[in-house]
């Protein structure tokens, strides 16, 4: 499977707003964004940069407790749902199952966000996005964010 990759260097948590803001134009109904990173990194604040801009009313938040935050946008042509999802404290498949995960990726109205996806237990058999943020040097601001496109 070939992919298209971009890497690009944020010394900021306002230029990684800034490098959300312009990856969600990229987007479409129906999409599934994983993150790899570890924690800390910036994964919800390059999600909350997207929810502002596609001006989700409610407060967004990491969904490490909840699993699933879901918000409504309606700014956005044909995407009306996003689901924020950390898959971190999942410990097996029959909880993914229980929650109805599935359900909620195959969802074709709705971009889908998903954290620790290595956690899914083989139900993410696809994605459109991978999104790789690092912590790039000594200086714990600057991050090195890899944007994959899965073809």
């Amino acid at each position: 499977m070939k992919s298209e990759k971009t890497v690009i260097k944020s010394n900021s948590l306002e230029e990684t707003q800034q490098i959300a803001i312009e990856f969600s134009k990229r987007l479409k109904a129906g999409n599934i964004i994983i993150f790899n990173g570890d924690l800390g990194v910036g994964k919800t604040e390059f999600v909350k940069a997207i929810c502002k801009q596609w001006e989700v009313e409610q407060t967004t938040s990491s969904p490490s407790f909840s699993i699933i935050n879901q918000y409504e946008t309606f700014c956005n042509a044909g995407i009306r749902t996003i689901f924020h999802i950390d898959l971190y404290r999942i410990k097996n498949q029959k909880e993914l199952v229980d929650i109805g995960f599935q359900e909620l990726i195959d969802n074709s109205e709705s971009v889908s966000f998903i954290e620790w996806s290595e956690n899914s237990f083989g139900i993410i058999n696809k994605f459109d996005y991978r999104i790789t943020i690092r912590i790039c040097d000594e200086n714990e601001n600057r991050r090195l964010i890899e944007i994959e496109k899965s073809n």
